[in-house]
């Protein structure tokens, strides 16, 4: 019952709001959840501004702006976890596309890494008893 109420008042609302973002909703519906992932963020966005832009739509239990580990700089992401389900959703369809100090911002349900261990992104570099990475890797009969 709750879904399609939920379903109804996207649909009603879609003249408002991206069309994206009422797809968004539907997917995640189901699977509801209180952490959202917010992207495309302002390098000026911190903590503390990003937490007081979603205060409005509930409690926010936490906010945070992913920063490069080496530079301390933002990543131009980040995350708003919210006390309840309904306070996220809330959030959700009122700030997708939103600006945020000087940039429109994309707002969506966080989901969860896979547990395997992350790809390293590309060869190159030496490689123990491979050699160098790249190039051909057979055997080039030399």
């Amino acid at each position: 019952m709750a879904f399609s109420s939920k379903l109804g008042s996207l649909l009603r609302q879609n003249g408002q709001m991206p069309m994206t973002s009422v797809l968004s909703s539907i997917r995640c519906m189901s699977t509801a959840s209180k952490k959202l992932f917010i992207g495309g963020l302002s390098y000026g966005t911190d903590d503390q501004s990003l937490k007081e832009a979603f205060a409005a739509f509930g409690d926010v239990t936490e906010a945070r702006v992913i920063t490069d580990r080496d530079t301390g700089r933002s990543r131009g992401f980040g995350f708003v976890n919210f006390s309840d389900d309904e306070s996220a959703s809330s959030a959700l369809s009122a700030m997708d596309g939103q600006e945020l100090n000087g940039r429109n911002i994309r707002v969506s349900y966080a989901t969860e890494r896979s547990s395997g261990p992350r790809s390293s992104g590309g060869g190159g570099g030496f490689q123990g008893d491979r050699g160098f990475g790249g190039g051909f890797g057979g055997n080039s009969g030399y």
